[in-house]
C-alpha cells in the first residue's frame, strides 16, 4: 500500500519557447524559465496560457501542478539540497501539436532520472526560496542518515586445505 505525500505544495511552471531556424524551416526550442509557488496561483484553467512574448521568446504559464514530498524520498531530497545546484525537476510530455506540457514537478533526482529514461523531457529549475525552506524543513523532520558501515572482507583462502 503506497503512502500519499506528507506535504503537497501548489506550483506553476513557466515554459519558454523560441523558434530556431534551420535551412528554411524552424523548430521549437524549450526551456523552463522558472517554477513559482503559492496558494493563489492560477489553476488548471491557466494551462498553457501565454504570459509574455518579446519577439524572440514566448512564455507560457502552466498552473494546477503540485510538488509532492514523500517520506521515502527524503534521502534523495537531502542529496539534492546538499548538491552543487539544488533544483526542482519538471517532467514535460510532448503534445500532438508539438508543444510541451509539464506533467509533474519533483525535488527527487531519482524520479527525474526515471523520466529521462522514459524519453520524457526533464528540465531542472531553481528552487523558489519559499519552497526551499519547506523542503529543507521536510528533510530535517524526515531524513535519518544511515550509519556508514565498513564492509568486512571474506578470506576465501582460509578454507583451503593445506
Amino acid at each position: 500500500m503506497a503512502m500519499g505525500p506528507l506535504l503537497s505544495i501548489p506550483v506553476a511552471v513557466i515554459l519558454g519557447r523560441r523558434m530556431v531556424g534551420r535551412s528554411g524551416w524552424s523548430v521549437p526550442s524549450w526551456r523552463v524559465v522558472g517554477v513559482v509557488a503559492g496558494e493563489h496561483l492560477p489553476g488548471r484553467d491557466a494551462r498553457g496560457a501565454s504570459v509574455r512574448s518579446d519577439g524572440d521568446e514566448e512564455q507560457f504559464l502552466w498552473g494546477g501542478l503540485r510538488l509532492e514530498l514523500y517520506r521515502d524520498a527524503a534521502e534523495s531530497y537531502w542529496g539534492n539540497l546538499t548538491g552543487q545546484q539544488p533544483s526542482l525537476f519538471v517532467l514535460c510530455v510532448e503534445a500532438e501539436d508539438g508543444s510541451l506540457q509539464p506533467e509533474w514537478v519533483t525535488a527527487d533526482a531519482n524520479e527525474a532520472g526515471s523520466g529521462v529514461e522514459g524519453n520524457d523531457r526533464v528540465f531542472a529549475a531553481a528552487i523558489p526560496p519559499e519552497v526551499y525552506q519547506q523542503l529543507e524543513r521536510f528533510v530535517v523532520e524526515h531524513y535519518v542518515p544511515r550509519e556508514k558501515r565498513k564492509r568486512t572482507r571474506t578470506d576465501w583462502g582460509a578454507d583451503k586445505p593445506q
